[in-house]
């Protein structure tokens, strides 16, 4: 393959970086709307009834879109691995050119159930858990009275 010119490469470091930007974006995004999504059903499934067995069910949903979110995190610190390689190389190589596979940088972060229980994550899903364990709690003492 024939070396590029600095010029080309420049331009290519910089279409790299806009695609890379608008990935990032789009996880960012995704994670915003996994969040209300998360939110809203476990709000829909507890005014269903208002049962022991709702808040059981609740956690169905918390759990799922927790991990899911997690995910789109990871994803998220991956690109931007990825970003950061290219500003540092893109000038000097040719390797990766217009590679979007981040799952190289998979090593350099955290694993999916570290992010998890990151501050972020971990207070805003972890608040809901313990609003749905006060509930079960409630619950049962109802359910026992």
């Amino acid at each position: 393959m024939m070396s590029m010119e600095p010029k080309d490469r420049l331009e290519c470091m910089l279409k790299e970086a806009e695609i890379i930007q608008d990935i990032i974006k789009r996880m960012g995004f995704n994670s915003f709307l996994i969040k209300g999504w998360a939110i809203t059903l476990v709000v829909a499934i507890l005014l269903l009834e208002g049962t022991l067995y709702q808040v059981l069910i609740a956690f169905i949903p918390l759990f799922l879109f927790w991990f899911l979110d997690a995910y789109y995190l990871r994803q998220e610190r991956m690109y931007r691995k990825l970003y950061e390689w290219v500003i540092k190389n893109r000038l000097k190589t040719d390797e990766y050119l217009f590679d979007m596979n981040a799952y190289r940088f998979k090593d350099e972060v955290q694993s999916q159930l570290r992010i998890m229980r990151s501050i972020t994550l971990g207070c805003f899903y972890g608040i809901i858990t313990v609003i749905l364990i006060v509930l079960g709690l409630y619950f049962s003492i109802l359910i026992l009275v």
